[in-house]
């Protein structure tokens, strides 16, 4: 092996959506990092569904967006068509949806990393991680070269021991057309890690030319763009439609008479799926009941005749693909350009892990991504950014952060991660989070970006729009509580519906009234209308919610005083009186490093909790 000679600060493996935000994370912090990838022509590809965001996904690209990543700015300079969605439902679970160009989101993403002066991009397949002492010092590539750093980051997809499943067929690869990655897995067995085998899978791709597109339902995007990140104005954009089409009975017997050619249902594929974004064939076999599935045909991009059919995916053989999918109305003739499949691939247990996301027995080593047992491209940049923080703050001998449970999404899905088994792959939900109205797209930058600007990855620009805002939300919500509705404003009582109003009430008192929105006191108000609408967003919702936003704090605040029972890291739990075989082996395994961590292991009752926190304060 060959030492390249150039030791760097941080050494990230993977060019996905984890491996983009760590290594740039990295780098703006002032580190000198290598971002190594099988292929310099995949970066930050969209290997499955050509979009960002969603409900809880969406959450979280504007969390990463907030400390300062990219994937927000990546998809406004890149969609085809944005969806706001849920907005007649409440504010916690609204969330923003983007159709991406498939081919210039992975080109802009690489053209931001090769222009980012401190960052290293590479083409190379690392083989295993070097460790001295207990400690990661580098990486060894396929090619020959070994590469030295202060950190490692681990961000490999689907890619460690990928096996691709097509009908009955299968062979090596960690996405179609691409090598998998072997002997990492056997490295990271050596260095003390479990490793596991899970599933996933993709539908086909299909020829949009051969579509019969005026048979089916058309769906545009939103005329009132809301883009992902704070810093984008409105992207101007003419966007692309999606349409819908639906699975019938003859689809569904055409799949359930084909379901011996399965890997899936023949015992061919061993890794566990993702429960909540099933197979097709899983989906006519566990909802017998229903007679049809709906899919949305979305385009890959505005130079690419590939149309992605969402909610359809499969490892049936490809000519019972081509079957079911031309017994569909609108698609009697489609053609297939590309085949689905199923992919198996390894991942390392992260209950192994710190809630900082370095390895609790190597130092300097991290994980993001699918290697900690997590699906969707929103999931892997969230954690590939704190990953990547965390190893820039050690490579420069500063503090680690987290991001707890009542900070961000980002912190509900480490702390899901790091505390409980990983039995399929983890998805984020809003019903994952305990507090989430206080956890919402809009208030994101409120959550995060001072967080980020401590660590140094925050910009100037950023910041400057982050404290315009708060100060735009002090002064509207002075403006709110001074400003006064009179019964002799006859004209101002009959707009809003305030008839017989017989003493004077603030802006503030009638903006709680659910039929009243601050656009209505906006046109009474000049001084609200110089607001802008991020702020005026922030404003109705803080008002209108305010008594169950004041509810959700004080829950926080008593979360927090289990939080700050801190375990010291000495502690041998079998040694703690009174508790249970069975919760003994929990903690032992997963290692809490806080009172409230403990009481979130799966395993770990309520009584057991107590009997450790009078064990805890023995020893203070």
């Amino acid at each position: 092996m060959a030492d390249y000679g150039k030791k760097y600060q941080v050494i990230v493996v993977g060019a996905g959506h984890a491996g983009c935000e760590a290594a740039l994370a990295a780098a703006r912090m002032g580190c000198h990092v290598l971002l190594l990838t099988m292929g310099l022509d995949t970066v930050a590809m969209m290997s499955c569904n050509p979009a960002i965001g969603g409900l809880a996904k969406g959450h979280l690209v504007h969390e990463v967006d907030a400390l300062g990543g990219e994937m927000a700015l990546n998809i406004d300079a890149t969609a085809i068509q944005f969806r706001r969605l849920n907005t007649r439902k409440g504010p916690a679970v609204r969330a923003t949806r983007a159709q991406a160009d498939r081919m210039a989101y992975s080109a802009r993403m690489k053209r931001v990393l090769e222009a980012e002066p401190l960052l290293d991009l590479k083409q190379g397949v690392v083989v295993s991680v070097e460790t001295i002492a207990g400690r990661a010092v580098g990486v060894k590539t396929r090619e020959g070269v070994d590469f030295y750093g202060g950190a490692v980051v681990l961000t490999t997809g689907t890619f460690m021991r990928g096996l691709i499943h097509v009908g009955l067929n299968n062979y090596s690869g960690g996405r179609a057309g691409e090598p998998a990655s072997l002997g990492l897995s056997d490295c990271l067995r050596d260095l003390g890690f479990t490793v596991g085998r899970l599933k996933t899978g993709t539908p086909a791709r299909l020829a949009g030319r051969s579509i019969d597109f005026s048979k089916l339902e058309r769906q545009d995007g939103d005329t009132n763009i809301r883009p992902f990140s704070f810093l984008s104005g409105t992207p101007e954009i003419e966007q692309a439609p999606c349409h819908i089409a639906y699975t019938n009975a003859a689809t569904h017997d055409i799949i359930r008479s084909s379901l011996d050619r399965s890997p899936l249902y023949s015992g061919v594929i061993e890794g566990v799926g993702p429960r909540y974004c099933p197979s097709i064939e899983d989906k006519v076999v566990r909802f017998p009941e229903r007679n049809a599935h709906q899919t949305f045909l979305e385009p890959e991009g505005r130079c690419s005749d590939e149309v992605y059919p969402s909610g359809m995916s499969t490892s049936l053989p490809p000519d019972v693909q081509l079957l079911f999918y031309r017994s569909m109305v609108g698609l009697e003739s489609v053609e297939i350009m590309r085949p689905g499949y199923a992919i198996e691939y390894d991942f390392v247990e992260p209950t192994q892990i710190r809630p900082t996301l370095e390895a609790r027995e190597i130092s300097g080593l991290y994980h993001a991504g699918q290697i900690n047992g997590t699906s969707g491209y929103e999931e892997a940049a969230a954690q590939g950014l704190l990953a990547g923080i965390n190893a820039a703050l050690q490579a420069t001998d500063r503090a680690p952060i987290t991001i707890g449970r009542d900070q961000a999404y980002i912190g509900v899905m480490v702390d899901d991660l790091v505390t409980q088994p990983t039995l399929e792959p983890y998805r984020m939900f809003t019903s994952r989070s305990e507090y989430r109205l206080l956890l919402r797209e809009d208030n994101a930058d409120q959550r995060l970006t001072e967080l980020g600007r401590s660590v140094g990855l925050v910009s100037d620009q950023r910041w400057q729009v982050y404290q315009e805002k708060m100060e735009g939300i002090l002064r509207g919500g002075a403006r709110l509580a001074e400003q006064k509705i009179k019964p002799s404003d006859r004209e101002t009582t009959a707009s809003l519906g305030l008839d017989g109003l017989r003493n004077g009430v603030s802006f503030e008192d009638v903006l709680r009234r659910p039929e009243i929105g601050i656009g209505q006191l906006v046109e009474l108000d000049g001084d609200l209308a110089k607001l802008a609408p991020a702020v005026l967003e922030q404003l109705e919702i803080s008002t209108k919610y305010e008594g169950y936003i004041q509810r959700q704090l004080e829950q926080v605040a008593r979360f927090r005083e289990l939080e700050q029972v801190k375990i010291p890291g000495t502690l041998d739990f079998a040694t703690v009186e009174g508790l249970s075989n069975e919760v003994r082996e929990k903690l032992i395994e997963v290692q809490p490093e806080t009172l409230g961590q403990a009481g979130r292991i799966q395993g770990v009752t309520p009584a057991a909790l107590a009997v450790l926190n009078i064990h805890l304060r023995k020893k203070r």
